[in-house]
């Protein structure tokens, strides 16, 4: 994506919407500055966890896509599993 954007006079630039949806930028996210002659490189700084909070949500971001299925089906299993424990 190649687009154009204008410094305020802080000094300030805004990313566009769609790329801050596109990256999940949001507001207090950290972006690490790398520049190099004329190039100028932001690049989000990631947590070490793909788990984060979204709109005040936990989510999780495994980096592939898992189907509603498959979790529902997991998650039976683990509260069966832990059912059977209290049980004991």
């Amino acid at each position: 994506m190649t687009t154009t954007v204008t410094l305020d006079r802080a000094g300030r630039v805004v990313l566009p919407k769609s790329l801050r949806e596109e990256l999940h930028i949001e507001p207090g996210d950290q972006l690490e500055l790398e520049y190099q002659g004329e190039r100028v490189t932001l690049r989000p700084m990631r947590a070490g966890s793909p788990l984060r909070k979204e709109h005040g949500v936990w989510v999780f971001r495994g980096g592939r896509n898992i189907s509603a299925s498959t979790t529902d089906g997991l998650l039976t299993r683990l509260r069966e599993e832990r059912d059977r424990r209290n049980r004991a």
